[in-house]
């Protein structure tokens, strides 16, 4: 049986930012990041969040907070009920759940 996850969504930049509801159909064991992509390919093909599980040396792409609490989209797992998603803290914000994860001198100029 399919249930529903409401999954709230930080959009925007630093300057601009607000909340974005969805509810997000899901049968148990899928994970945020199923929700995340479920939104985008049903409803908002802009919305930004980075993942790469098919290149393990990119793990950890998908990570974000989920109520207050830092965790990887693609191990936690959708619940029934409210779910709010924010970009990583103390993170340079790109846009909506993209942020800044190369080192500073890593990055290309």
């Amino acid at each position: 049986m399919s249930q529903t996850a409401r999954l709230t969504v930080q959009r925007g930049t630093a300057g601009e930012s607000r909340n974005e509801t969805h509810d997000v159909p899901f049968e148990p064991g899928q994970s945020v990041l199923d929700g995340l992509r479920w939104i985008r390919a049903h409803r908002d093909p802009a919305l930004a969040f980075r993942f790469s599980c098919i290149n393990a040396n990119a793990c950890k792409e998908c990570m974000m907070q989920l109520d207050g609490k830092v965790i990887y989209a693609c191990t936690e797992r959708l619940r029934d009920g409210d779910m709010h998603l924010t970009p990583l803290p103390n993170k340079a914000l790109i846009r909506d759940l993209v942020t800044e994860i190369a080192p500073p001198d890593e990055r290309l100029e």
